[in-house]
């Protein structure tokens, strides 16, 4: 079966693991087949969500470099190694949901927390909270370790901190690719409001 006929309620069923194509592979192949046929699909998956974010800086004239490894890039500590980067030098997304259900995304750098509670009260929130990798992925269109920056519907808020770099890494779609880009191009990119939001 093709990754790209996969329906993708189905491709979600199974959360961030696969396990549901992964034990319908280990069943019909043994183990060790079965498990390479898993990383195959989960692979064929995360170009689907690479190539739908370089259709995006495509179609929207972004100028951005979009990189992509053979290693995980999903953590700030993964992400510095794959680029031989500072973790100055990354910026973390951190996708958050109110009370109704709206996506929030706050950008910081890599080495800074998100402060949810000043998040709250600067825009009088109630019921803000972390959203779960299956609410990311249904709300961006991308996994948790690989969302951007933009790209999706949400309320972009960037720490002032990220503005002191010229230019910075961000999620490039998967697990294992990367974004490069001027800060001042995310912005134009995301629409975001700079406002204090990390700790």
């Amino acid at each position: 079966m093709s990754a790209k006929t996969i329906p993708r309620d189905m491709s979600q069923a199974g959360g961030n693991g696969f396990p549901i194509f992964g034990k319908f592979f280990l069943g019909m192949v043994g183990d060790e087949k079965g498990k390479e046929m898993e990383e195959d699909l989960k692979g064929s998956l995360m170009n689907i969500y690479e190539q739908r974010l370089s259709a995006y800086l495509q179609e929207q004239h972004i100028q951005a470099e979009h990189l992509s490894f053979d290693q995980p890039c999903h953590s700030v500590a993964e992400a510095a190694r794959a680029v031989d980067a500072s973790p100055q030098e990354l910026v973390k997304n951190i996708c958050l949901l109110d009370s109704d259900g709206q996506l929030i995304t706050a950008i910081v750098k890599g080495e800074d927390l998100v402060s949810v509670s000043r998040i709250a009260k600067t825009l009088q929130k109630e019921g803000l909270r972390l959203a779960t990798p299956a609410e990311i992925l249904e709300k961006t269109g991308y996994p948790c370790g690989g969302t951007p920056s933009f790209g999706y519907q949400a309320m972009f808020l960037i720490d002032p901190k990220v503005m002191e770099r010229e230019t910075v890494f961000t999620g490039g779609g998967s697990e294992t690719s990367l974004i490069k880009m001027r800060t001042e191009e995310l912005v134009r990119a995301n629409q975001g409001t700079i406002l204090r939001i990390r700790q």
